[in-house]
């Protein structure tokens, strides 16, 4: 699995710890930025994850902000990345077990380093089940991005 994980200058203090766990798990990271916490546009960020996954050199992300929000929103506007907030490990397993989530998105002023990394490890070993249900629901999320409002 690859990883590709970005974060913009609030979320900063968050992406090594991120980059470390996930080389301890022996998770292939891509480092997407920032490399300093100068301050940057976090939409920026959130496409070079969004990015990568489209061109499939990454199978998920991370987005870091301070908050997550703006990364998630950003993240969102990409076709095919279904990224979401995670601040507790149910939403970091859950959102990709029933919801096929992609990207992870933190807040770096929301949470702390021992917590990120908690959420790290929930969101690398869930995988989405394969039920009936899920795949339904996600054709149908799928659907909503290809088609034009009916309107």
């Amino acid at each position: 699995m690859r990883i590709a994980v970005a974060c913009d200058h609030a979320g900063f203090p968050l992406k090594q710890p991120i980059l470390d766990v996930l080389a301890q798990i022996g998770i292939e990271a891509i480092d997407l930025g920032v490399d300093s916490p100068t301050s940057v546009d976090f939409p920026d960020y959130a496409a070079r994850v969004g990015r990568a996954l489209q061109a499939q050199e990454a199978d998920r992300g991370i987005l870091i902000c301070g908050s997550g929000v703006g990364m998630a929103i950003a993240a969102n506007k990409l076709a095919g990345v279904r990224a979401s907030v995670t601040h507790d490990t149910y939403s970091a397993h859950q959102g990709v077990e029933h919801d096929s989530m992609n990207v992870m998105c933190l807040g770096s002023r929301v949470i702390g380093e021992a917590v990120a990394r908690e959420l790290v490890h929930a969101f690398v070993h869930a995988r989405f089940e394969q039920e009936e249900r899920f795949i339904r629901r996600l054709e149908k999320i799928n659907q909503l991005e290809r088609q034009p409002d009916p309107r």
